[in-house]
């Protein structure tokens, strides 16, 4: 039984600390265990703000909209496991096996993030609170495994978070993350271009100009939902 977030690389996304990733959840707002719905929209009144990746000059993940990418995905056909096999039996595999528990992917992160919350409120301190140090000790506990978060294992918990923090931050703003295709612009990706018919003969050169989403029309409009604008217009 596999999900598309299996253990990620990181070599893309280095600049962004295991910190970060937490904290684009807004795991502060969520000390009582809520459901993630609806999370993105507390993101700047609860959650303390994302470490920036390079230096200050470019956002981090909850300037660019992750926890909204995220929410959508837990909200929609993935979250619900809908491609998922959901029949078991249920035991634990090899690693070439991937993912073999039994929750959705919202099911998953419900558990774990409300397992953690409950661990904060027992000590007291809320993540939020730590310091950076302690914060990223507790996410290499979190990544290193071992820790059972009501049934999930906590290595499990955290591929899962990195890898839709990697997607948020990093997939086509269409899918709600990478607001004003701001990894885009960093990394100098050009984005969704339709035809590079004029540059197939050029080699080694510099693409120096503006990103484009798949959903971005000519005069420079992002439509969220691309297939309902183009029937409308050939219409």
């Amino acid at each position: 039984m596999n999900t598309r977030a299996e253990k990620p690389q990181r070599n893309s996304m280095a600049k962004v600390s295991r910190r970060d990733a937490i904290k684009t959840l807004g795991a502060a707002a969520l000390t009582a265990g809520l459901p993630l719905a609806g999370v993105a929209a507390q993101e700047h009144a609860t959650a303390p703000p994302a470490r920036t990746p390079s230096a200050g000059q470019w956002g981090g993940a909850i300037e660019a909209g992750v926890p909204n990418y995220i929410d959508k995905q837990l909200g929609g056909a993935w979250g619900a496991g809908e491609r998922l096999y959901r029949s078991g039996p249920w035991q634990p595999g090899t690693p070439s096996q991937g993912y073999q528990l039994p929750f959705t992917p919202a099911e998953l992160f419900k558990k774990a993030i409300g397992a953690i919350n409950k661990e904060f409120a027992a000590s007291g301190t809320p993540f939020a609170k730590m310091s950076p140090d302690q914060q990223d000790g507790y996410l290499r506990k979190l990544e290193a495994g071992g820790k059972d978060l009501d049934g999930v294992p906590s290595e499990v918990f955290f591929a899962h978070l990195w890898g839709s923090t990697l997607e948020g931050f990093f997939a086509d703003p269409v899918y709600g993350g990478n607001r004003d295709m701001i990894s885009w612009r960093m990394i100098g990706f050009p984005g969704a271009y339709a035809s590079y018919y004029d540059l197939v003969d050029q080699h080694g050169i510099k693409i120096d100009r503006a990103p484009m989403s798949l959903a971005q029309d000519a005069h420079g409009h992002v439509h969220p939902n691309p297939k309902r604008c183009a029937a409308r217009h050939r219409a």
